[in-house]
């Protein structure tokens, strides 16, 4: 029988990876951003199949070193401004540990009465940081749980969604009508994703266009399609409406939008997956004007909020609706806790059986840097998007493509989209900094999102000098505004 690490074994190599973990932080700055090598590299390096003898753990470091490490992009580096912040933290990366060394299974209160209590209690902490409506709480109808990820949440919701415009039928009946989720054009593929799984097809999902000069989804546009659905035979079912798109953080207002759910019976769900967090912030909760009307909300602390993957933050207004949705409760999950009906079984808030303690790296997080610490993360973020912002602003070769509410920055070289798509290319050779783009209203456009936990002005300011530098090396000057 194979020899089990013993605690004191464990004590010795968990310092040696915890130093390894310390070590490449402190050296992150100094390595490329994005992986130098041509895909397979690293599928190269490694033997043919594991070890037949067990190895040491150093050996592991080594090839960490030596493999793994080359071979990554790294997001938690100071240049890294592509897609939104994945953070983490020392105090994310201990409570992952923490949860890891446990091991407990919190399908159930009763297999984990800490794990989901302390589970509860945090999302309450979460939504009064947030300022989110009361009838997110715990203490009413509502109530928060932890998701994977926002696309799961928004999974769930279109679950809910369905059985409520089913009226009950759909936990027996499935999907017995056409079944409408309205979404705009700027909506995270997701929506499409959740629709697919739960049996509506893509056809089942009504894009919404938007404003052209805000992004943000239309409510007349909104109101006609739910009307012209209606009025064919459809059943409309969730809108989700979107705090901070992914392309260019834009904002749909939901204050205009909640009034037509409303009227219509129609399920809300707002997914605030990046701009979220920006809510601990007072003056940054522009955002939520109107979540009163949304039946549940979500954002990821595992984006801006220096809390590791997986972490999304889902609240329902109505936790029963959740549950009669999806709980299913075979003989072997009977016990006495479940049955006094006194205590909350996470296993139906969620698609999957199984869920890890992901509430202790939330708790660590929350304890360490306290709600002032986590503002001023958010702001630091902020502050250095709205100057790079600047900069763009007064370099006549440069035209800024969105408003920039949060700490991502859409911009591009005006013209056609050729050199912007040079410009990004030879930008991200480099190594030193690492951008993603999108497309809006059709053009090519470079996004630059500051939020990595390392990243400070320096970083920033040395981001524009070497766009602004490419953009030289690349084309003539282009002729001056008059």
């Amino acid at each position: 029988m194979a020899a089990h690490m013993t605690p004191e074994e464990f004590r010795q190599a968990g310092y040696a990876v915890v130093d390894w973990i310390a070590d490449y932080w402190a050296t992150l700055p100094q390595r490329p951003v994005t992986s130098q090598d041509p895909p397979g590299t690293v599928a190269a390096g490694l033997p043919a199949g594991p070890p037949v003898r067990g190895e040491p753990v150093e050996a592991v470091l080594a090839d960490l070193d030596k493999l793994v490490a080359p071979g990554l992009t790294h997001w938690q580096h100071p240049g890294f401004f592509g897609y939104f912040p994945a953070n983490t933290s020392g105090p994310s990366v201990l409570g992952d540990l923490v949860s890891a060394g446990l091991g407990v299974q919190g399908m159930l209160w009763a297999t984990g009465p800490a794990c989901t209590e302390l589970e509860t209690v945090l999302l309450d902490w979460l939504a009064d940081l947030l300022d989110l409506p009361a009838r997110f709480r715990s203490a009413g109808r509502g109530g928060g749980v932890i998701q994977d990820s926002a696309s799961s949440a928004t999974l769930v919701a279109t679950l809910v969604a369905l059985h409520r415009a089913a009226g009950g039928r759909w936990r027996q009946a499935g999907v017995d009508r056409r079944y409408r989720v309205y979404a705009s054009t700027e909506a995270h593929s997701s929506v499409e994703k959740a629709a697919r799984i739960a049996g509506l097809g893509a056809d089942g999902v009504r894009l919404i266009e938007v404003d052209p000069a805000t992004r943000a989804m239309s409510p007349a546009a909104l109101r006609a399609a739910i009307e012209a659905d209606r009025a064919a035979g459809a059943v409309p079912a969730l809108v989700v409406a979107t705090v901070g798109t992914t392309s260019t953080t834009a904002v749909d207002p939901l204050p205009e939008i909640g009034p037509i759910c409303a009227e219509h019976g129609v399920f809300l769900h707002v997914d605030a997956a990046y701009a979220g967090a920006a809510a601990v912030c007072p003056e940054l909760r522009f955002g939520h004007a109107g979540l009163e009307y949304a039946d549940s909300y979500c954002f990821d602390p595992h984006k801006w909020l220096l809390t590791g993957f997986d972490c999304d933050a889902f609240w329902v207004a109505d936790a029963g609706e959740l549950v009669e949705a999806l709980t299913v409760l075979p003989e072997y999950l009977r016990n006495a806790a479940t049955e006094s009906g006194a205590v909350i079984d996470y296993r139906d808030w969620q698609v999957p059986l199984g869920r890890r303690f992901r509430a202790l790296k939330l708790w660590f997080v929350l304890r360490w840097y306290g709600v002032e610490g986590l503002r001023e993360h958010i702001r630091g973020g902020v502050a250095l998007a709205a100057g790079f912002a600047d900069r763009v602003r007064a370099d006549e070769r440069f035209e800024l493509v969105a408003d920039h509410p949060y700490a991502l920055v859409c911009f591009r070289l005006r013209g056609p989209d050729g050199p912007n798509e040079r410009l990004l290319a030879a930008v991200n050779a480099t190594g030193r900094i690492y951008l993603t783009h999108t497309r809006v209203a059709g053009r090519h456009t470079l996004r630059l999102a500051v939020g990595a936990p390392q990243t400070t002005q320096s970083h920033v300011d040395e981001a524009w000098h070497l766009i602004s530098h490419t953009a030289t090396t690349l084309s003539p000057p282009l002729p001056r505004r008059s």
